[in-house]
Formats: C-alpha cells, structure tokens, sequence
C-alpha cells in the first residue's frame, strides 16, 4: 500500500541530504504530516503505519551516513523533537518531558521516538537542512539562513514538499571574500 510513498522519501532525502552536502555529526529536521500523505487535512487523521513505513524507507540511509534526525512533534506538544539523546547532550539542548503518540505529537515524531536508540525530547535545535511534508512548518528549527532546496520530489503521497539546506552568513560587505565551500 506504501510502496510509492517509500519510494518518494527514499530518493527525497538522499537528495535532501546530497544537496546540502550534510555529514556525519549534522542535523536534518523533518516535519510530517501522515494526514496529508494519504490526501485528509493535516491534523485530522494521523497514521502510524503510513509513517513507519516511511522511517523504515529513509531512517536507515541517515544512520548510515551518521546524519541525525529531528523529528518534529505538531502543536500539541509544542512542536518539540524527538533527538537522539546522545545528540541533546552533545549540543547542550534542554530536555523536556513527554513521549508522543500519535493523537498528541503526531504519527511521525511517535515512531521515530519507538525507532532512536535513547530517544528524547528537546524544545528547539538549529538543524543544517529540514524536510516539510505537509506543510508543518519547520522554519524554526533550522539555522538562521536557510536557503530553499528545489527538489525533483515535490510530494509524498498527496502531501508537498517543501525542503531547505543551511548557510553561514555573508558578513562583511563589497571587499569580503567568501569561501564557497561553506555556500
């Protein structure tokens, strides 16, 4: 039933993660909306399979290439994320108290909380590229000057994309030389 919308995840965020040339250590953020791949309004028809069957489609090429996830919760548990723990106390981030399920956090935060080694969760992080499915909003968790990525994946299932990498900040005006590695 998921074949296609594992698909599309799949090649969507090896392209996320080739783009924005993220390695080992970075940080991806991904917000979801499970109601709005299978086509009903975000937030009113949440759905634990179709977002396990996603994870077990991308999860493991980011553990591969040791990129950590943020998975972003929805409004009702204040849009915090679901980190490795190990991730939290290396970036000094503040953990709170609250596991997700999928009325109350959402369908995609609940399983990747049920698939991380030592899962917790944390009020913000400043990812290095983020992936919207379902318009999600996630712009508050990625560094300050994030830079739209155009993606050949432009919707799972019903639900679009909306995807963006990182950049340090040009400081220094008309006489400053930029390294382009870091653009």
């Amino acid at each position: 039933m998921y074949e296609e919308i594992k698909k599309q995840i799949s090649a969507l965020f090896e392209e996320v993660v080739t783009e924005s040339k993220l390695k080992k250590g970075d940080l991806i953020v991904l917000g979801c909306s499970t109601s709005e791949v299978i086509g009903s309004r975000i937030g009113t028809n949440s759905q634990f399979d179709c977002a396990k069957a996603m994870y077990d489609s991308f999860y493991p090429y980011l553990k591969e290439n040791g990129i950590f996830l943020a998975a972003q919760c929805c409004e009702h548990l204040g849009r915090a994320l679901v980190v490795e723990r190990e991730y939290a106390l290396s970036h000094n981030l503040e953990i709170v108290n609250a596991i997700p399920q999928p009325k109350a956090g959402g369908s995609s935060a609940t399983t990747a909380y049920q698939m991380f080694s030592d899962p917790v969760l944390v009020l913000r992080v400043k990812a290095d590229a983020g992936v919207d499915i379902g318009g999600t909003l996630i712009g508050m968790h990625l560094r300050e000057v994030a830079v739209p990525i155009k993606t050949n994946i432009r919707k799972v299932g019903d639900a679009n994309v909306v995807c963006a990498r990182t950049r340090p900040r040009f400081v220094g005006g008309e006489r400053a030389v930029y390294d382009e590695s870091l653009m």
